[in-house]
């Protein structure tokens, strides 16, 4: 069993340090980062460890079950400073995620506006259902996985 953990960990160490290098080469400017990790425990795991290894400044938004658009809610949360990175949780928890992915493929130009690396988590399933929906808007994404490898 130790040897699952320990392979898990290392896979895991590299797609962190490839999450912080995204974060850092990206400040200042607009990009989209998909993070493909399907345990809410394992992603909030990872931002913790994010945190205390890395020098890495983000701020976090937790997206409401009943969040309609994802341009708007951003615009919404964030203060008069923009954030060095966002980080956007909780997508699995939105009632009408198809509207919301529809939207942000309709708006993505708009979102050139945030001058911030976007970093949305996702499932396996939010990832097909993106592509699916939000074709251009994925195309604009690069992808981090945090799901263990396969023996």
């Amino acid at each position: 069993m130790s040897n699952i953990s320990k392979s898990k960990i290392e896979y895991d160490e590299r797609s962190l340090r490839k999450l912080a290098r995204a974060l850092t080469m990206s400040e200042g400017d607009f990009s989209l980062i998909l993070v493909r990790c399907n345990s809410p425990e394992l992603r909030e795991q990872i931002l913790e460890k994010l945190k205390q290894e890395y020098p890495v400044e983000y701020q976090e938004l937790a997206l409401d079950y009943s969040t309609d658009t994802l341009y708007s809610s951003i615009n919404q949360n964030l203060g008069p400073i923009s954030p060095k990175a966002l980080m956007v949780k909780s997508l699995e928890s939105v009632n009408t995620l198809d509207r919301l992915l529809i939207a942000a493929n309709l708006l993505r130009n708009k979102f050139q506006n945030f001058h911030f690396p976007l970093v949305l988590w996702v499932t396996d399933e939010i990832h097909k259902k993106l592509i699916r929906v939000a074709p251009d808007f994925q195309s604009w994404s690069s992808a981090i996985s945090f799901n263990p490898k396969s023996a």
